[in-house]
């Protein structure tokens, strides 16, 4: 009877425990309204930059990114397709990846935006 008592109380638990797992283990993938806003964001920023205090700080990776996609020896992973080392950067448009302020920029919203 113990066994049976303690069954009752411990399977739902486990039941919400999964679901919970679950949910948390699949991130969310940016929306084509997610990507085009962050993008529209990065744009602004990177083009008021100069002037802002609040602006992202490009790093050395988002430098190298930029040198790289200026240069024809890497995509950046944009809506056509290329990969990119920043799961943050899916969507990018092309021409802004190669400039580490645009990618700062579009890193900063994506994340704000929960991916």
């Amino acid at each position: 009877m113990t066994f049976a008592i303690r069954c009752r109380h411990v399977l739902p638990l486990g039941a919400v425990i999964v679901l919970a797992t679950a949910r948390v283990a699949y991130p969310q993938v940016p929306k084509a309204e997610d990507i085009a806003a962050c993008n529209t964001e990065a744009q602004r920023a990177a083009r008021d930059a100069a002037g802002s205090r609040d602006s992202a700080v490009p790093t050395p990776k988002d430098h190298g990114r930029a040198a790289a996609a200026r240069s024809g020896e890497a995509k950046a992973q944009s809506s056509e397709g290329g990969k990119s080392d920043d799961p943050q950067l899916a969507g990018i448009d092309a021409e802004g990846a190669k400039d580490p302020a645009y990618q700062a920029a579009y890193r900063t919203c994506m994340r704000k935006s929960g991916f």
